[in-house]
């Protein structure tokens, strides 16, 4: 009973990026660079979204979404990890690691089926044109949508109560530099071979299965694409949808390999790349990827910087 209320009232002390780094001076200013960028062009894209109706699509409210949880990871993570380089101290109570594991596995399970959806989105504005209004109506998004964030919030749940209910009697010291599961786990004084079993089965359940039906729906918008008559068509295609599958590849890649290839593959340096790789650098680049690529984005930004009296010569 002792270790379980040693593991209640304890304090963590997470491992900072920086500590890891030869050089924390030059990689603090890179990360808060990063942040900062990425939280501002999410955040612009998410007015544009919001004030351009041009943007007010099925397509475009599916990535307002995405733009929350890319506003959302590195908020959970890189302030946190900041203030403890500054003050020389990485400590997080037992309540900001559970919030830390509850907000990150919500937004990373929402995510993983967002982009899923938006895969089908794709695959029925290329193969079903004329269907789309029907099929992707208004209601049918916002019940799509709904549907991630309640996965996201159940699986959280689920995960962050188990997570934090075994002992942690051993080393205080987490080997990350936020509250992550896998991280946690190998503190705990408990057997959690069972329950990391479950994990891998819910891998299975949350990464395979979307992404099988995002391979399914784009080998069907390749083929769709390929027969187009209309060169424009075409291109329009292709642009829009390699701007998907390139986000996808991103997410995806760091997921997979944080929760599906077994930690002795893989050591504590290679976990915090790959974290920081879905925690702050593929936030960074999802809405430039979109903007700089889609005509309608940029269209709707020139249509405001016009409006603020600033005439952009691109």
């Amino acid at each position: 009973m002792g270790d379980v209320n040693q593991s209640v009232t304890s304090d963590f002390l997470l491992v900072s990026l920086f500590s890891r780094s030869g050089s924390p001076q030059l990689l603090f200013p890179l990360v808060a660079a990063m942040f900062i960028m990425g939280l501002l062009s999410n955040t612009v894209l998410l007015f544009l979204i919001c004030m351009d109706s041009r943007l007010h699509t099925p397509m475009y409210f599916m990535l307002s979404q995405l733009s929350l949880f890319d506003v959302g990871f590195p908020l959970v993570t890189i302030p946190k990890m900041a203030s403890d380089f500054l003050q020389e101290e990485g400590s997080i109570s037992f309540g900001g690691c559970a919030a830390q594991i509850f907000f990150l596995t919500m937004m990373g399970v929402a995510e993983g089926i967002l982009l899923a959806l938006m895969s089908y989105d794709r695959y029925v504005a290329v193969c079903h044109p004329l269907q789309y209004p029907v099929l992707m109506r208004h209601q049918v998004c916002l019940l799509m949508v709904g549907c991630s964030w309640l996965a996201g919030v159940l699986n959280a749940s689920i995960q962050t109560s188990i997570t934090l209910q075994f002992s942690y009697c051993a080393s205080r010291i987490v080997d990350h530099f936020f509250c992550e599961v896998p991280a946690l786990l190998k503190l705990s004084c408990a057997d959690t071979s069972a329950y990391e079993l479950a994990l891998s089965v819910s891998g299975v359940l949350i990464l395979v299965l979307p992404l099988s039906l995002i391979v399914t729906s784009y080998g069907h918008v390749l083929g769709a694409v390929l027969h187009m008559r209309s060169e424009e068509a075409r291109n329009k295609a292709f642009t829009t949808c390699s701007s998907h599958i390139t986000v996808v590849g991103l997410f995806y890649g760091a997921a997979v390999f944080m929760y599906m290839v077994p930690g002795a593959y893989h050591s504590p340096q290679q976990d915090n790349v790959a974290s920081l790789f879905y925690s702050l650098v593929t936030p960074m680049l999802n809405p430039l990827i979109y903007s700089l690529r889609n005509q309608e984005v940029r269209m709707a930004l020139v249509k405001v910087l016009s409006r603020a009296g600033v005439r952009p010569k691109w």
